[in-house]
């Protein structure tokens, strides 16, 4: 278990979701789950699907009008209520993170940095687990994505410490380097390494 240690400047952290809490990419499975069950070639799947998903992102779009628009687009034979179940069915947890989750002690305050999606947030909100995180931030609520400093300014706000006091763990060196310009204290992860993210994590928390 990590016990951090006892001080005035208490440290605390704050995950990404995609890629941390998930295996591998949330984007990259549902684009094959869609191609799979629709028979649509991936590529084209694909390309319609990244080419509009920011408009998701930063909640321009509903879960709805995106689908309308690429069901036209690369000619997918779905209605919206299979291609939603296909979507949420999609994520694909990273078991081992969660259990570091759990295991945070009561006093590390834990936040979350998300580039997310309408109705994927909320599902995610609904689940027990998540009742963890002190008010996470997804980007399609807040108009504005990582690795803007908006986004980051609104984790800060968030968390309610400062920045400086906190721990950000993403999968992207990118969303990292705009932690570390932001104050926060990066920590680059892959779930093939957990156990050396752990160790990571708990050398910050007791630092």
């Amino acid at each position: 278990m990590i016990v951090p240690m006892t001080s005035e400047q208490k440290r605390h952290v704050a995950f990404d979701w995609g890629g941390v809490f998930t295996v591998g990419t949330f984007d990259g499975r549902s684009t094959q789950n869609v191609a799979d069950r629709s028979g649509v070639p991936v590529e084209r799947v694909r390309d319609s699907y990244f080419r509009h998903v920011r408009q998701l992102e930063v909640g321009a779009w509903t879960l709805a009008k995106f689908w309308t628009v690429m069901q036209e687009e690369a000619g997918i034979p779905m209605p919206y209520g299979d291609f939603e179940e296909l979507y949420l069915g999609s994520i694909a947890d990273n078991a081992p993170m969660y259990a570091t989750l759990a295991a945070l002690p009561a006093d590390v305050r834990v936040g979350l940095l998300s580039n997310n999606y309408p109705v994927v947030s909320d599902h995610l909100r609904r689940d027990p687990r998540f009742a963890r995180f002190h008010q996470p931030v997804f980007s399609n609520e807040l108009g504005h994505k990582k690795p803007s400093p908006e986004s980051f300014a609104a984790l800060e706000a968030a968390m309610g410490v400062p920045a400086a006091q906190v721990a950000f763990v993403d999968d992207v060196q990118e969303n990292i380097d705009a932690a570390n310009a932001a104050g926060f204290h990066g920590i680059l992860y892959h779930h093939d390494h957990h156990a050396a993210f752990e160790a990571t994590l708990a050398e910050w928390l007791n630092g």
